[in-house]
């Protein structure tokens, strides 16, 4: 499987504990393989997914969405994932 493109993406996790609310922040990175697309958690075959597109926020990044035909899903990122979707539809469009 050769790796085409990746992207740095977060996960913010809620601790609560006693009168206390951290936010603790997960670096992750999503990967765009010939045959797949792969975060953290989730793997999805190259052939489910329909588009990935982006949404910037003020200055807090952003929202990167993988549409795919099991429905989409939503990754927050630091930094535009521009690169990381020309190569999606460089390869896949």
């Amino acid at each position: 499987m050769k790796l085409i493109a990746q992207h740095e993406y977060i996960k913010l996790e809620r601790q609560v504990t006693g009168l206390e609310q951290n936010q603790i922040e997960h670096n992750r990175i999503i990967y765009l393989y010939e045959d797949r697309v792969v975060t953290a958690y989730r793997e999805f075959p190259i052939n489910i997914v329909t588009d990935i597109s982006y949404k910037a926020i003020a200055n807090d990044g952003g929202l990167l969405y993988l549409h795919t035909m099991r429905g989409v899903f939503m990754y927050q990122v630091k930094q535009s994932p521009e690169r990381f979707i020309e190569a999606y539809k460089k390869f896949f469009k």
